[in-house]
């Protein structure tokens, strides 16, 4: 794809709107992207988890690790029978691997969040010689949510690689296309069973991309604003878990490596605006949310979006825009059946703005609009925590950054945007009709994951057509209905789609749970001009 072609779907470097980073710097000449990169979607955590400890277990003194995640569990097994999660890095640090790392400090576990896990993963490394630390710079009722992984190597002849998505190193990630789930499983509702089935993807990315992932590392690294407000009780936890107070210095500029294929990759971040600024992103960086809208605004034929939210009205208005613009345009989205949480308390909040932004997608798209949910063959749900976009089998992104806005304007998020130059000549050669053509890694993509979720073969011809596409899955959706309601006669059939239908919110709950939800499950980190001129 031409420099003009990508100019279509990638953002410029003013359209990224943050001017204090260098990521675009290290971008190709004139764009604010890279080209020469190798792109593979990793789907689900077993097949993640595998590639790591491939990759880790290689390593020797002088090579480097840096990771950002927003949990970390220290005796998360990566495969069946081990390593962890802590033992591997451990044993890294112990062979002067330079192991260094960034998780979300958290709140207390009694509060259902993970300082106390995270902190554990952090001793663990510390304690032989590697440097990982709790950063809670963020905003207030903010978080680091941030998923990325790098591997240098200093023998040139091997490729640098980084992995970046939405999976943790932590409990309840490590399962595969089956659906069984983890044995070491995440509290969540009850209704996901003891061992949650859990749907993810990350990508790994080999190329010049990985030098702007790691300046992505390294701008938070070097921020010299306080990791944590210190109050006395953390200030003696970072002590005893050998926390440094201040990271060390990286030694020398960032080695660029060299093309490993042909894949177009565009670095794409969330940092909201701070009142002791980023000094990358002094006024926050939105190019997660700016992306989205900028390809969504190319969309004519199919959007397909995996997601664990797909909450707020504003953010789906986006999306409703376009579909009210163009009558030929479809909208596929795959969600979680129940929030992770679903009390009396913590279910409204977690749900209100679900429902309220299905209703402006069914209002502008009607029958146009397929939301669906997940299950695997025991019938339990399947717990959707992908952040996927593809659009008419072109563009594709994989991030940590979910359809909100939370994602959008308030927390940390990295997500890389990828164009594939090879054509994909199977017909609808050009979804869209605009000339771009279908791309192989979407199509491929998009067809990979419909063969998990259809029970289909990815190979199958019928999955290719996006116009078709909605009545695919609503045909799935009805068959498996009817095996339910019918009493479950024989096997579960082989897709695994249902209709997606939140619980509604009644009157009474929205006068307690909007302002809940608007101020601490899906606050606006946008700046008040912004917010009213409708801005990202």
């Amino acid at each position: 794809m031409t420099r003009s072609e990508a100019s279509a779907w990638f953002l410029t470097h003013s359209e990224r709107g943050n001017p204090d980073t260098q990521l675009d710097e290290t971008a190709d000449a004139g764009t604010a992207w890279t080209q020469g990169n190798s792109v593979v979607p990793l789907i689900d955590g077993g097949s993640y988890y595998q590639r790591l400890v491939d990759e880790l277990s290689e390593l020797e003194a002088g090579d480097s690790v840096y990771f950002a995640d927003w949990r970390g569990d220290r005796d998360e097994l990566l495969t069946a029978g081990g390593p962890s999660v802590g033992d591997l890095l451990a044993t890294l640090a112990q062979r002067r691997v330079d192991v260094r790392g960034l998780i979300w400090r958290s709140h207390p576990e009694m509060f259902s969040f993970s300082e106390g896990s995270n902190r554990r993963l952090e001793e663990a490394i510390n304690r032989h010689g590697g440097e990982v630390l709790l950063d809670q710079r963020v905003r207030p009722f903010g978080s680091h949510h941030q998923k990325l992984l790098i591997v240098h190597r200093m023998r040139p002849a091997r490729h640098d690689v980084a992995f970046v998505g939405g999976i943790d190193l932590c409990h309840g990630r490590r399962d595969d296309s089956r659906h069984g789930g983890d044995s070491q499983a995440p509290a969540m509702d009850h209704r996901y069973g003891p061992r949650p089935p859990w749907h993810d993807i990350q990508l790994e990315i080999e190329g010049p991309a990985v030098a702007q992932l790691e300046l992505c590392f390294r701008e938070r690294w070097d921020d010299p604003a306080p990791l944590d407000d210190r109050n006395p009780w953390r200030a003696l936890l970072s002590h005893v878990s050998r926390e440094p107070r201040r990271p060390t210095p990286f030694s020398g500029p960032i080695r660029v490596p060299p093309a490993a294929g042909g894949h177009q990759v565009q670095v794409l971040r969330t940092y909201p605006p701070r009142q002791r600024p980023y000094p990358f992103a002094r006024r926050g960086e939105r190019s997660v949310a700016r992306a989205l809208v900028k390809a969504i605004r190319r969309a004519r034929s199919l959007i397909y979006i995996e997601d664990q939210y797909l909450w707020s009205a504003e953010v789906a208005q986006v999306l409703a825009a376009q579909l009210r613009e163009h009558p030929g345009l479809r909208l596929i989205a795959v969600l979680p059946r129940f929030p992770d949480v679903d009390g009396v308390f913590s279910g409204p909040p977690n749900r209100i703005g679900q429902v309220t932004a299905l209703a402006v997608l069914r209002r502008a798209g009607g029958d146009r609009v397929g939301i669906f949910d997940l299950e695997n063959e025991s019938s339990g749900p399947i717990y959707v925590h992908a952040k996927v976009c593809i659009i008419d089998d072109t563009w594709a992104m994989v991030g940590s950054d979910n359809f909100n806005l939370r994602s959008w304007t308030h927390d940390s998020e990295l997500s890389c945007a990828v164009l594939d130059p090879t054509l994909d000549l199977r017909p609808p050669q050009d979804p869209g009709g605009v000339g771009d053509g279908a791309r192989v890694l979407a199509r491929s993509l998009r067809l990979t994951l419909w063969a998990e979720h259809l029970g289909r073969d990815a190979d199958d011809g019928s999955m290719l057509d996006p116009i078709e596409s909605l009545a695919l899955w609503r045909s799935a959706a009805a068959q498996l209905t009817a095996w339910h309601r019918g009493g479950r006669p024989g096997p579960h059939p082989a897709c695994r789609v249902m209709d997606h239908q939140p619980a509604p919110i009644s009157r009474d709950e929205r006068r307690w749970v909007f302002p809940l939800y608007r101020t601490i499950y899906d606050p606006d980190g946008r700046r008040r001009t912004d917010r009213r001129g409708g801005h990202f």
